[in-house]
């Protein structure tokens, strides 16, 4: 039989179109649809000016958002609960409860309920450096960032914090364009941590290609250290190709006989 896209011959029992095409036609049917869902999520942006680079809008907001960095010394000694509490030494980020609310469930059940976020107008951001939570504030209004690989990796963390689905994507879609045989294992790490399924997959196939180098590398030793499961999954995943390469290769050879 031959099949209709790209005219081969291919087996009988196949129906129209050959594996290759098929499994063609549904990486593009899957990537049209995350198209859609990343335009379908920037429809739901009022386009309102951002307060965190409208100087004259910022009088008008109801809350202010402080950037509470991580200490590395808090973990070590009394002075750990101190620093959790202490002033930030940052200004506010300014900006209005309903937008807050409107793109974060977890905002809005914050704002909503009479916690003391939505009493006294000040929420405090954790573990978070001033530019990233104005980047993420602005694009809660905006739907726009200005990203390299740190920029997306630390707004990704945030807006899973927070559950702002449509800015997790727009970073993940970033970060996955970036993976390279130097960033894979780092990334790969990352993707686990955070539910991130399509950086995990193109993390993957690029280590995939350079199993013969893995286990030189320094992220692969730390890896070993950190998290061993992550090491066997991935050599479970080689294995597994190595078998379906196999198989397919034997069912060539039959058909050709």
């Amino acid at each position: 039989m031959w099949c209709h896209s790209c005219k081969e011959g291919y087996d009988e029992e196949d129906a129209g179109t050959c594996k290759e095409c098929y499994d063609e036609a549904s990486e593009t049917e899957e990537e049209l649809k995350r198209e859609i869902d990343e335009l379908r999520s920037r429809l739901l942006f009022l386009r309102l000016p951002s307060p965190t680079l409208d100087a004259a809008s910022a009088p008008n907001c109801d809350l202010l958002l402080h950037a509470i960095p991580s200490c590395p010394s808090s973990s070590s000694g009394a002075g750990g609960d101190g620093d959790a509490g202490r002033a930030p030494d940052t200004p506010a980020v300014p900006a209005h409860r309903v937008i807050l609310a409107s793109r974060s469930p977890v905002f809005r059940a914050m704002l909503e309920n009479e916690m003391e976020e939505s009493r006294s107008g000040v929420i405090k951001i954790y573990d978070v450096s001033y530019d990233i939570l104005r980047a993420f504030v602005h694009y809660m209004y905006t739907a726009e960032a200005l990203l390299d690989e740190q920029m997306a990796s630390d707004l990704l963390v945030l807006a899973e914090k927070y559950e702002v689905k449509h800015l997790k994507a727009y970073c993940e879609k970033f970060i996955t364009s970036k993976v390279n045989n130097e960033n894979a294992i780092t990334h790969y790490a990352f993707a686990h941590r955070h539910s991130a399924k399509q950086l995990l997959e193109a993390s993957l196939s690029v280590l995939m290609d350079s199993m013969s180098t893995l286990a030189d590398r320094e992220e692969y030793k730390e890896l070993v250290e950190k998290d061993p499961r992550l090491v066997v999954e991935i050599y479970e995943a080689y294995l597994n190709r190595q078998v379906n390469t196999a198989a397919g290769k034997d069912t060539d050879c039959s058909s050709r006989k």
